[in-house]
C-alpha cells in the first residue's frame, strides 16, 4: 500500500512542510464560508499532521486513512498532546472511496493531494460520494489537488531530497513518468535509509500514481449533491493558473 513501506520516515521527509500554516489557510476558508462549523472528517489523514493544528484551533477532527502504520503514528501523535487537545482528535481505518463512519459532519477535508491519488474517474466519483454522504446540508468539502494546466505547463521532473535526524539519513529520489493520455503521473520513488549507528542502508521502492485535474473535469466528476463555492490556487485567494501546481476547491452540500 502507498506509504506503508516508509511511513516510519514520513514525518522526517516532510518535516519542512508547513502543516500548521496549511491548516490555518483551510480553516480560514471554512470559518468564512461556514462560521458555525466545528466537527471535521479528514479523508486520508496520514500521521495526523494536519489534524493536530485543527484540533489546536478548536475543531473536533476524525481522521481516516488506509494505512495502518500511518494511523499508528497518528495515534502516537495524539498520545503526546495535552489532554484537552487530544480529546478533540480521533483516528480510524478507512478508504476515501468507501468509508462510512455513520456520522454527519460540518466539513470534510482531504489534504496533501489525497484526491489526486484517486487515479480513475470511478475512484474520484466514489470519493465525492463519500464526502457527500458524511456532510450535513450546507456542509463543506475542501480538498487540494494537482492542477492539470500547471502540471502540463511545468512538466514533472526528477527530484532528490536528503534529510537526516539524530538516528538516520534519508535520501529519496522521485522520478516521474507523465501519461498525458491518462491524465496521470507515475512517480517512482527510491528511498535509501541509513542508520547512523550501524551504517546499515535499507532501500525502499514504491510507485505513486497521481491524477492531475482541470476545473471542468472536477465539475464533471463531482457528486450532484455539491455546488462549487470556490476554486483557488493553493495557499492563495486567486484563481489557479499555469504556475500553480496545487489548487484547492471548496464545495457545498446541497
Amino acid at each position: 500500500m502507498v506509504f506503508d513501506a516508509y511511513s516510519r520516515y514520513y514525518d522526517l521527509l516532510y518535516r519542512d512542510k508547513d502543516y500548521a500554516g496549511e491548516a490555518a489557510y483551510v480553516a480560514a476558508h471554512l470559518r468564512r464560508l461556514s462560521p458555525s462549523a466545528a466537527h471535521i472528517l479528514e479523508l486520508g489523514c496520514g500521521t495526523g499532521a494536519h489534524a493536530e493544528p485543527f484540533a489546536r484551533a478548536g475543531f473536533r477532527v476524525h481522521g481516516v486513512d488506509r494505512s495502518e502504520t500511518m494511523l499508528a503514528r497518528a495515534a502516537a501523535r495524539k498520545a503526546s498532546l495535552p489532554a484537552e487537545i487530544a480529546a478533540r482528535l480521533s483516528f480510524g481505518p478507512g478508504d476515501a472511496r468507501t468509508v462510512r463512519t455513520g456520522e454527519h459532519y460540518d466539513a470534510v477535508i482531504s489534504l496533501f493531494h489525497v484526491m489526486s491519488y484517486q487515479a480513475t474517474d470511478a475512484d474520484l466519483e466514489a470519493a465525492f460520494v463519500t464526502a457527500a454522504a458524511h456532510l450535513r446540508p450546507g456542509g463543506l468539502f475542501l480538498f487540494d489537488f494537482w492542477y492539470g494546466p500547471a502540471v502540463l505547463a511545468q512538466r514533472p521532473e526528477l527530484r532528490v531530497k536528503r534529510l537526516e535526524d539524530a538516528a538516520i539519513r534519508v535520501t529519496r529520489i522521485a522520478e516521474p513518468a507523465l501519461d498525458e493520455a491518462a491524465g496521470t503521473v507515475d512517480v517512482h520513488y527510491d528511498v535509501f535509509v541509513e542508520e547512523k549507528a550501524s551504517g546499515r542502508i535499507a532501500e525502499l521502492r514504491e510507485t505513486h500514481r497521481m491524477r492531475y485535474l482541470s476545473l471542468p473535469e472536477l465539475a464533471r466528476l463531482r457528486d450532484a449533491a455539491f455546488v462549487e463555492r470556490a476554486s483557488v490556487a493553493w495557499m492563495s485567494e486567486r484563481e489557479p493558473g499555469p504556475g500553480d501546481w496545487a489548487a484547492m476547491q471548496v464545495l457545498a452540500r446541497t
